[in-house]
């Protein structure tokens, strides 16, 4: 995007053509090359880090002034700390196993063909996201680790903050001697651009990842044409406090998959009670949840239980809060957790607390989520804490990729058949 006198379908065109170029050569690279770019990045942004801050200082005032939510400009936000944590990321992405080119399976045919499945990088991805300026660092991390070239677009509340930190990961293309276009940002707030990204720039995009709200992820969905999608809804995540739970772990866990960071999409948006226990359970945990300043919103057989708890109406359900309130319903054993989970959840992370095996393999057959927890809190639905040094999102899709979307989720496979002069009869 650097003609500024092209048309914006121009430069958006000319986008996908470097990327497919820079695809081909990621390719091509070894192991090491791109090992050495991911190195050089994670030092790169350290360097930057005081420029980033100040970028980053521009968009939070901005967005503060344009009256953007508490849960959104704490997103946004950004800190030495969180710069540092941006850093290890591509540092832990940079030591992690190459994926390329590791074989998946081998097996002999009687014909004497060996085959061979071996994983083989996307091409170019097309990256949308909100808010968070950290998902630039990860998301170039994770598709140059993967082979794949990307073309980012975070949003209009983080421009700032993106630029800086891309200008900072490009110092490490140029270091290990790979083109730039590997790794390119929409440096427009125009919204056009995500609608010709959505038509696939000419062909140039192999795959598009929406994170974000729910809206940009049904938009994405709606209007991509000819172009793939991996899909990331919002986390209605749910923590089901069996009646075999044990009530030091069920509080701990509760308040910690609420409270540790109301903002995160793997934040606990519904608390699940089991109608056996359910006496000896919800006061302690509701009384813990209060105390670290949650609201409670329940359903009647919750409120009977706890003075005070406000109502919770239908909508409530549905809401993904990124704020401290959680909604509260007492349920009849595992099915009646599940049946909940499956009526209202967005297939994203869920929790049981419970000391029988017998139950919490019940849960993980019958919740088809994403992620499912036994005894540990929402909130490590993060593909750092997977060993992933990062992620792109939290797939919720079925097809190709769930879960946290690491370096090994962004590439695929081909088959490589070796023959001796077999003819097929």
């Amino acid at each position: 995007m650097d003609d500024a006198g092209a048309s914006l379908p121009e430069q958006m065109s000319a986008m996908g053509r470097g990327a497919r170029e820079a695809a081909v050569a990621l390719r091509l690279a070894d192991a090491a090359t791109r090992t050495q770019a991911l190195e050089a990045m994670a030092k790169a942004i350290r360097a930057a880090a005081p420029d980033i801050l100040a970028a980053n200082a521009r968009d939070v005032a901005a967005a503060k002034a344009s009256g953007l939510a508490d849960a959104m400009v704490d997103r946004l936000m950004l800190d030495g700390a969180r710069v540092e944590a941006m850093a290890q990321g591509v540092e832990t992405i940079a030591a992690i196993a190459d994926p390329l080119g590791a074989e998946i399976a081998r097996w002999d045919r009687p014909n004497g063909l060996d085959i061979a499945r071996v994983r083989t990088p996307i091409g170019v991805i097309g990256i949308i996201y909100e808010s968070r300026p950290n998902v630039t660092a990860d998301a170039a991390a994770l598709s140059l680790r993967a082979g794949n070239a990307v073309i980012l677009r975070g949003g209009s509340e983080c421009l700032a903050s993106n630029l800086a930190i891309h200008a900072a990961v490009t110092q490490g293309l140029r270091q290990a001697g790979l083109p730039q276009t590997a790794i390119q940002i929409v440096r427009t707030t125009d919204r056009a651009a995500v609608g010709l990204m959505l038509t696939g720039l000419d062909g140039a995009l192999d795959l598009i990842i929406p994170r974000g709200g729910k809206s940009l992820v049904a938009r994405v969905r709606a209007e991509a044409r000819g172009v793939a999608v991996l899909g990331h809804l919002e986390g209605l995540n749910h923590v089901f406090l069996h009646a075999a739970a044990d009530i030091e772990k069920a509080k701990a866990i509760a308040v910690n998959s609420k409270m540790r960071r109301v903002s995160v999409c793997g934040a606990a948006e519904t608390l699940l009670v089991d109608s056996a226990d359910a006496q000896r359970l919800l006061p302690p945990v509701a009384q813990a949840l209060a105390a670290a300043g949650c609201e409670l919103r329940g359903d009647a057989r919750a409120r009977s239980l706890v003075a005070g708890m406000a109502e919770a109406v239908d909508a409530d359900w549905t809401t993904e809060y990124l704020a401290p309130i959680i909604s509260v319903a007492v349920v009849d054993g595992v099915e009646g957790a599940a049946d909940h989970i499956a009526r209202f959840g967005s297939a994203h992370t869920d929790a049981i607390v419970t000391e029988d095996p017998a139950a919490a393999d019940r849960f993980a057959a019958l919740v088809d989520s994403a992620i499912v927890l036994i005894n540990a809190s929402t909130q490590y639905a993060d593909g750092g804490e997977f060993g992933f040094g990062a992620e792109i999102g939290i797939a919720t899709d079925r097809l190709h990729a769930r879960g946290p979307v690491g370096a090994e989720q962004l590439t695929t496979y081909k088959y490589v058949v070796r023959g001796t002069g077999q003819t097929r009869p």
